[in-house]
């Protein structure tokens, strides 16, 4: 694009879009294209570097793209005009016509859509609602201790916690005081405004993206639940209440496992008998697909980069936590497997071990395989090795303390995460930038100092450690300048993703 275009075009959009901007990106975007000051001359009335004006106006002009892409604002403002350029001198069946086509465009601009977006646990839910295309967040909240004698609800109404303790026999008594939340604290007029429910679905099988939920998508819902059995089974009652109460409404399943399908078979595979892939479907799937996509691609964004451009390995540590390699925002490795049990170390799972732990401990012991499996997925991981707790924080406060179950806790944790880190290393070829993200990764930065300590000598990572030390949940770029690999904190967000699933499967 000439510069005189691009100039013009960038007023356009910051005409359209400069309210969804920070006060900052405003004023670096004002000073360059309206004043026509020179980066330095910005650097020094701001009193920053010409290269981070530079960068802020990158990051800023992608902004705008982007905010159009979605919206077309301007796209549509120039239609309009060139149909008034068309109006003068016609007849009044061709004016007609015109005006028509006028109020369609404007009728375009003022649809908004609401979506919500809905996580199922066997004795959860998780909501937020969605203001699309916008991706306003008008309320969000949950519903815990579903079944139990005393249950609570809890919703944000105009950014305040609203909680309410009450029984709530099951997940259809859940979103009925959902429902009736909306309503009553005015965050919808009606119901029919939502037009769409997007569903998590933790095991999704061999789909490689999301689906709209019909009868064949629910049975294969059903059918996988053996692999997930405290998720998906949740996730279709979570359906089924939703599809009650809001008969209207389209239904999306966005499954954990879609994003991990773009993955090769030496990486999917398992060293067992093919008999077993063929009959019985014995491979990785990988969990946690939507975190990984989110990151991976808003990481680009941040980097003011294409994501089919870059390699970044993506950490989603949490109490559940999974390791991803994606080459050009394609997954090509993931560190959870057949189950979640699988991978690195976790809150209460084992992760990978020898199988021949299993069969020789259940014979020493006499467990079940039903026993069996509680201890690997329930007693284990850092509740195992500390004998403390499965809490991160805890495992902190404790190593604080010198327990030394605490200690050989995180420094099995930390070298759980670098060998996988180091693996995709190879595999990728070589890495562009380091994502960390989930509970533990947003927040723990011990943890994450520990990591990129780990790996500075062989991947000559560095980060700045007291920015690190003071930075929780919010995205920021650690890494200093002489690093080699880019180490970003970028905060999960798979809300957004499941709500523009939603959007754009339903075709809103």
């Amino acid at each position: 694009m000439e510069p005189l275009d691009k100039n013009l075009r960038m007023n356009e959009l910051l005409d359209a879009y400069k309210t969804l901007l920070t006060t900052k990106q405003q004023e670096i975007l004002k000073l360059y294209y309206e004043e026509d000051f020179s980066l330095s001359e910005i650097g020094e009335i701001l009193k920053i570097s010409r290269a981070a004006v530079s960068d802020h106006l990158k990051r800023s002009e992608k902004a705008l793209t982007d905010y159009e892409e979605r919206l077309q604002l301007v796209a549509a403002n120039k239609r309009r005009s060139k149909l008034y350029d068309a109006m003068r001198g016609m007849k009044n069946k061709q004016l007609d016509q015109f005006i028509k086509a006028l109020e369609a465009i404007d009728n375009q601009e003022d649809i908004m859509t609401k979506i919500i977006s809905v996580n199922a646990g066997s004795s959860s839910l998780k909501f937020q609602l969605f203001e699309m295309p916008q991706e306003t967040v008008l309320t969000s909240g949950n519903v815990e201790r579903i079944g139990l004698e005393e249950g609570i609800f809890t919703i944000k109404v105009n950014g305040k916690k609203v909680t309410k303790r009450l029984p709530i026999a099951d997940h259809a008594k859940a979103v009925s005081l959902l429902m009736e939340a909306l309503v009553e604290y005015k965050i919808v007029a009606s119901l029919d405004e939502i037009k769409g429910v997007g569903h998590r679905v933790v095991q999704g099988g061999d789909f490689s993206s999301s689906r709209v939920i019909d009868d064949a998508v629910e049975q294969v819902i059903v059918d996988m639940s053996e692999l997930a059995p405290l998720h998906n089974p949740a996730g279709l009652v979570g359906y089924r209440a939703f599809k009650d109460a809001l008969p209207n409404a389209g239904h999306v399943a966005v499954f954990d496992t879609a994003f991990h399908q773009t993955m090769g078979q030496e990486s999917y595979l398992y060293p067992v008998p093919m008999k077993w892939y063929r009959d019985y479907k014995i491979r990785r799937y990988g969990y946690h697909g939507t975190s990984h996509q989110y990151v991976s691609q808003r990481c680009a964004q941040l980097m003011n980069q294409n994501v089919e451009d870059l390699k970044i390995i993506t950490c989603h540590l949490g109490n559940g936590a999974s390791i991803s390699a994606v080459d050009g925002g394609k997954c090509i490795n993931t560190s959870m497997g057949f189950t979640p049990l699988a991978g690195i170390m976790m809150g209460t799972r084992c992760g990978d071990i020898d199988p021949a732990i299993v069969c020789y401990m259940m014979k020493k012991t006499g467990m079940s395989a039903e026993e069996m499996d509680n201890v690997l997925n329930k007693e284990s991981g850092m509740l195992g090795i500390s004998e403390i707790s499965s809490d991160a924080r805890d495992i902190e406060q404790a190593c604080e303390e010198g327990k030394e179950g605490a200690i050989i806790a995180t420094d099995l944790y930390v070298n759980r995460i670098i060998n996988t880190i180091g693996g995709y290393f190879v595999q990728l070829g070589g890495v562009d930038a380091i994502v960390f993200a989930g509970g533990i990764g947003e927040n723990d930065h011990k943890i994450r100092r520990m990591v990129c300590e780990k790996l500075e000598s062989a991947l000559g990572v560095k980060i700045n450690k007291e920015l690190n030390a003071k930075t929780r949940g919010t995205e920021k770029l650690l890494s200093t300048e002489e690093s080699k690999v880019s180490v970003w904190l970028v905060p999960t967000n798979e809300e957004l993703v499941i709500a523009r699933d939603t959007q754009r499967l339903l075709g809103f």
